[in-house]
């Protein structure tokens, strides 16, 4: 089921792996109550809501007796429709966004394009492979199903780092941000900011 009204998009998935609920308002002021099960990723997605200023409730239960896997990417692919259909047409926004963020000795970038188009390219060098309990190559599926299913293009970069959290939790803030940024409205904006004009 999907639902779009303004800027805000709600979106129920409901297969054999999970049931998520998941809402976005992408003119929030950055509240956020998350409960994947997946306390770390919980962390990570406040951060979004947090440093984006956007709204974002997220019920999700998955088949984590197996792993995390499907949970996370699904989640993912959720939030890729979310933002796909909240932003409708896309009239009057700025499309691009981009962020640099530290945390102690990591600093992450992250640029992307409201473009209509998947692709991403995703350099992260975790120097472990896990944060707690959690596998970090799940962080490479759950934006690669937001590329996919937002329709965007995403470019995430560690310029430096070496421990796993603050890595990560630089590249979460820093999509945030970059979010923020390509979402807003731009009055000096006429119509798609597209010389094709569609997105």
């Amino acid at each position: 089921m999907k639902q779009a009204a303004n800027r805000n998009a709600s979106i129920t998935r409901t297969t054999k792996e999970t049931d998520i609920e998941l809402k976005l308002n992408l003119d929030g002021s950055g509240v956020s109550s998350i409960n994947t099960s997946i306390p770390f990723l919980d962390h990570m997605l406040e951060q979004v809501s947090r440093h984006g200023l956007v709204d974002l409730t997220i019920e999700a239960r998955g088949d984590r007796e197996i792993d995390d896997h499907h949970t996370v990417e699904d989640i993912g692919i959720c939030f890729g429709e979310a933002l796909h259909d909240a932003l409708g047409d896309k009239a009057g926004i700025r499309r691009y966004g981009h962020a640099y963020v530290p945390l102690d000795e990591a600093l992450s970038r992250v640029v992307l394009d409201l473009s209509g188009r998947p692709g991403m390219e995703y350099h992260i060098p975790f120097p472990k492979e896990r944060v707690g309990n959690f596998d970090v190559d799940l962080f490479r599926e759950f934006f690669q199903a937001i590329v996919n299913h937002g329709k965007i293009t995403l470019h995430i970069d560690a310029i430096r780092g070496g421990n796993n959290h603050h890595m990560i939790e630089t590249a979460f803030k820093a999509f945030g941000r970059a979010l923020r940024m390509a979402v807003e409205k731009d009055e000096r904006v006429s119509g798609i900011p597209s010389t094709k004009g569609a997105l």
